[in-house]
């Protein structure tokens, strides 16, 4: 209406300057209903919460939050409010030599736990040390624990409580750090008969499942978290951690974000501990 005052020129020119259809002068803006205002506002208010996620998830949430909707309408209101995913920057290809990932994946839950260091740091400067275990087979997070230093004692209590809830691992699979390589984690291995499965030195795409979930709780949490206490780093991590518990498994990413447990619960015909498929050894009870 405003061209054609302005320039005196025809309803039908106007709309091809701009290209609109001529429709949408006549039939007034719809007005959104109450439901789908507040619907706006929780995609509004779960991309702010968690920026590293997308519209999949949203749906997700939203479900669980007692919404009746499909996937479809989440991703139109999601493009609608001009929500996205921040640009990931593309990481420098690894180069070296290695062993391939397939040799070493586990055929059953409770087998193979990957475990590794990261860092961040509290508000005041002081470093925060995070040793990460996740289930190679069901992509499970099984603890974040996090202090000030951790040494091998540190490590062999955090084995120590995951065998009491779950049973000790037929491997645990670490790099040579030197809470790896002490005495008091090899005699916790082989009193509990789980063999250590060492990666090559140099080579962190030998436990790659670890370094996945170092990147995504990077990525997805300590990147945007500022900690003022330890006390408060344990708790939001461990919170993290029981919403968060898979990594990077494309079953549980795409196909409805279902639980890790739905790996964990399967029965195999298989009664050993076997190790992984392909391994060059395997149990004498195979």
């Amino acid at each position: 209406m405003g061209l054609r005052e302005q320039f005196g020129v025809t309803e039908r020119r106007a709309c091809l300057v701009v290209g609109q259809p001529r429709s949408t002068q006549r039939l007034p803006a719809p007005v959104p209903a109450d439901d789908e205002l507040a619907l706006r506002a929780f995609l509004r208010d779960f991309s702010r919460r968690r920026p590293r996620w997308g519209w999949r998830r949203a749906a997700t949430a939203a479900r669980k939050a007692g919404w009746t909707v499909n996937n479809k309408r989440i991703q139109r209101l999601w493009r609608a409010e001009g929500l996205r995913v921040p640009y990931r920057k593309k990481k420098r290809p690894l180069r070296g030599i290695g062993v391939a990932v397939g040799a070493f994946c586990p055929i059953r839950p409770n087998v193979v736990w990957a475990l590794d260091f990261q860092f961040d740091q509290t508000a005041d400067g002081r470093m925060l040390k995070l040793l990460n275990v996740i289930d190679e087979y069901t992509r499970e997070c099984l603890a974040i624990e996090v202090a000030r230093s951790i040494d091998a004692d540190g490590v062999v209590a955090c084995l120590e409580r995951l065998a009491a809830e779950r049973g000790a691992p037929a491997y645990v699979r670490f790099d040579h750090g030197p809470e790896f390589v002490a005495y008091a984690v090899a005699d916790w291995c082989r009193f509990n008969g789980t063999d250590t499965a060492f990666i090559d030195p140099g080579s962190p795409w030998q436990n790659a499942w670890i370094e996945s979930f170092n990147g995504r709780l990077r990525d997805e949490y300590l990147n945007g978290q500022l900690f003022e206490s330890l006390l408060e780093a344990r708790v939001l991590l461990e919170d993290w951690r029981i919403e968060s518990r898979y990594v990077g498994d494309p079953r549980v990413d795409r196909v409805g974000q279902r639980c890790c447990s739905h790996r964990r619960d399967r029965r195999f015909p298989w009664g050993s501990r076997l190790a992984w498929s392909g391994a060059r050894e395997l149990p004498a009870a195979i």
